[in-house]
């Protein structure tokens, strides 16, 4: 079969051919219809400091997927040949502590779908029952695909009280624009978007943003200081930018909520005594999504129309444009692209 695979330690990904995975018991083998690519993509495209720390190539790249069961193992009981599945890219073990508790998405053994194991940017995909998500019937494969990004964002919003709250979204990327919709469903008061790409943040106005601040023009502290005199009840840092992770401190009101999602290329160095000792800050790590608990509320919210999730896919690409698609990613002249597989 054809995938896209991190062949070298260096920038870029190949179309090649590789073997189809082998069926296994308790796991389906599915034809993948549509792949959407993630920030995790881009970054081991980009082969950044995370990614050459993490990944060892040859990898088959990708996770958020769309994608037919055609064979199923022995064991499996959940899906049935012809199913439309998306799956958790979290892959748990079941059995150490926190898996015992019921924090699968922090397992201690984790691995990653397409950073740890190989991964869906291919034409069949393995997949064990245990982060199968079975679609409804009425959704799309090209919004299948999206859910994960849903996930991400319905965790770091539902987080903590959200209902007319003021919020702060920096980074408009896909979970950004997700969570400035799930923001203004949910009953937020102001949402204010920050982003460095004008593309990006006329699809945050698209999704509800009520302020748009280009922070490569002018300084979202002061802007945000008149739009937000007492400061923001929440703030959703999306970006990973070390510059937007000490703006959103600052912006924050006291006794305020701040959920972090972006992953920093580096150490972040903050005003630990003034920024958040004593304002009283509540700070969340946010990591992927609670299996399955988010996947139910994500399913929800987009089988009643909470969120669009079309609104945010911008491009439907072939397979081998997969470099286009990157270019795209890293000029942030895109929302959410998804690729024929």
């Amino acid at each position: 079969m054809i995938a896209l695979v991190k062949q070298e330690r260096s920038r870029g990904a190949t179309i090649k051919d590789v073997p189809e995975p082998q069926l296994l018991p308790g796991h389906v083998l599915a034809r993948v219809k549509v792949a959407s690519i993630c920030g995790t993509d881009a970054h081991i495209y980009e082969w950044n400091n995370w990614a050459s720390s993490r990944v060892e190539p040859p990898r088959v790249m990708g996770h958020e997927f769309a994608a037919v069961v055609e064979e199923i193992g022995e064991g499996v009981e959940s899906v049935r040949k012809g199913d439309l599945i998306s799956g958790e890219t979290h892959i748990y073990c079941g059995h150490c502590h926190q898996c015992r508790i019921g924090n699968f998405h922090l397992c201690e053994n984790m691995r990653l779908r397409g950073v740890d194991t190989d991964g869906s940017f291919a034409e069949l995909v393995l997949i064990s029952e245990k982060t199968i998500w079975k679609n409804h019937p009425s959704l799309s494969a090209d919004v299948a695909s999206v859910q994960e990004p849903l996930g991400n964002a319905v965790h770091s919003v539902f987080s903590g009280e959200i209902s007319g709250r003021s919020v702060v979204v920096f980074g408009c990327g896909p979970i950004g624009l997700c969570s400035i919709a799930l923001c203004k469903a949910a009953g937020s008061d102001r949402v204010i978007a920050v982003d460095l790409s004008d593309y990006r943040l006329e699809l945050a106005h698209k999704m509800g943003a009520d302020v748009l601040i280009n922070a490569s023009r002018e300084d979202p502290k002061s802007r945000i200081s008149v739009e937000l005199p007492q400061g923001a009840d929440v703030v959703l840092e999306m970006s990973g930018s070390e510059r937007a992770i000490r703006d959103a401190l600052k912006v924050a009101r006291p006794a305020a909520r701040i959920s972090l999602l972006g992953l920093p290329e580096r150490e972040v160095t903050i005003n630990l005594s003034d920024d958040v000792i004593f304002k009283g800050l509540t700070i969340q790590g946010i990591f992927g999504r609670k299996i399955f608990a988010t996947w139910e509320l994500a399913s929800t919210l987009l089988l009643r129309g909470a969120v669009d999730l079309r609104r945010i896919i911008t491009h439907k690409l072939k397979f081998q444009d997969y470099s286009y698609a990157f270019d795209l990613i890293r000029d942030g002249k895109c929302g959410k692209i998804v690729m024929e597989i």
